[in-house]
């Protein structure tokens, strides 16, 4: 019998087998393991309790401010874990920042309007061209979301 004949049988024989194991993979892949619900609690907690910290640490980097383009993040960040543990919510004024610590408040004023808003920086913003990535609440407040982008000013709060 040739080679071939073999190699085809093989395949029809554990072709089901292969198929069940992805199934299950896939299956278990979707699941949400109440481990990681805990984790992402405490992780949470965690963030909260260090925001005081935090608040300190950035008065110690020398931060007086600074000036370039801001923009705001899209619906499809919400939701989304941050860079610093929490989840992201577009309704509460929060920030991406390269490299403030996590829970500084800072105050972005938009430029020509004077319009500000307070916000906490929760996410890193990984951009050469901007300064800070803005939640959807803080773009509304500042009344950018038309134009999507903006000059603006960041000061400590």
């Amino acid at each position: 019998m040739p080679r071939w004949w073999l190699a085809a049988a093989c395949l029809i024989a554990f072709a089901p087998a292969a198929e069940a194991g992805q199934r299950n993979a896939h299956a278990s892949a979707r699941a949400v393991h109440p481990a990681s619900v805990r984790q992402d609690a405490a992780l949470q907690d965690s963030a909260r309790q260090d925001a005081t910290a935090q608040d300190a640490a950035a008065t110690s980097t020398g931060f007086v401010g600074e000036s370039g383009t801001a923009s705001y993040y899209g619906p499809r960040h919400h939701g989304r874990l941050t860079a610093a543990g929490t989840r992201f919510d577009q309704t509460q004024l929060t920030a991406a920042h390269p490299w403030l610590p996590f829970g500084t408040k800072v105050r972005v004023t938009l430029a020509g309007t004077g319009r500000s808003v307070v916000v906490v920086i929760t996410d890193r913003l990984y951009s050469s061209r901007r300064i800070v990535d803005l939640s959807l609440a803080a773009a509304e407040q500042l009344g950018m979301i038309r134009q999507g982008i903006a000059t603006v000013t960041l000061s400590p709060s």
